[in-house]
């Protein structure tokens, strides 16, 4: 499970109730094999997702209620949030993004690097602007400039 390798913990979370969640549980399972394995927040009242500021006006149910953004929210271990990504009800999530979403943090967290657009694991990474060019030197085993301003590594 790819979210377990990364030590990563998921929840999900809804506007539905508990019964719906129930339902839903035993769709994914006729319709995928899987199972879920994590934690189901309900808020049918939309309470939380009112504060959260996550929804759509421009999307509707039945009785009129704004339906919730699909969002992701990636907390760091402090419970600050690293990153948000939001997607309209009509748009399903893109999991490999959100595992190279995590990998960057996580690297990033740990080296003093930054990813570049379309980083892959394995990938060259940037040497954090903060650090000079000597110290990036001494912290890295290979530091390669670019353009004579962007240093890149290999972690």
């Amino acid at each position: 499970y790819e979210f377990d390798n990364r030590n990563v913990k998921i929840c999900g979370y809804s506007c539905n109730d508990a019964e719906s969640h129930r339902r839903w549980i035993k769709d994914i399972k006729v319709v995928t094999g899987g199972n879920v394995k994590f934690p189901l927040f309900c808020d049918p009242h939309r309470k939380s997702a009112r504060h959260l500021g996550i929804l759509d006006t421009a999307h509707c149910d039945g009785t009129g209620s704004p339906l919730p953004l699909r969002n992701l929210f990636i907390l760091k271990p402090d419970k600050t949030v690293a990153l948000t990504m939001s997607y309209p009800m009509s748009t399903g999530r893109n999991f490999h993004e959100i595992l190279r979403v995590t990998d960057s943090l996580q690297l990033a967290s740990k080296h003093q690097v930054c990813t570049p657009a379309n980083w892959k694991q394995g990938d060259d990474v940037i040497v954090n602007m903060s650090l000079t060019d000597s110290s990036a030197e001494e912290t890295f085993d290979k530091v390669r400039i670019y353009k004579g301003s962007i240093l890149y590594t290999h972690t």
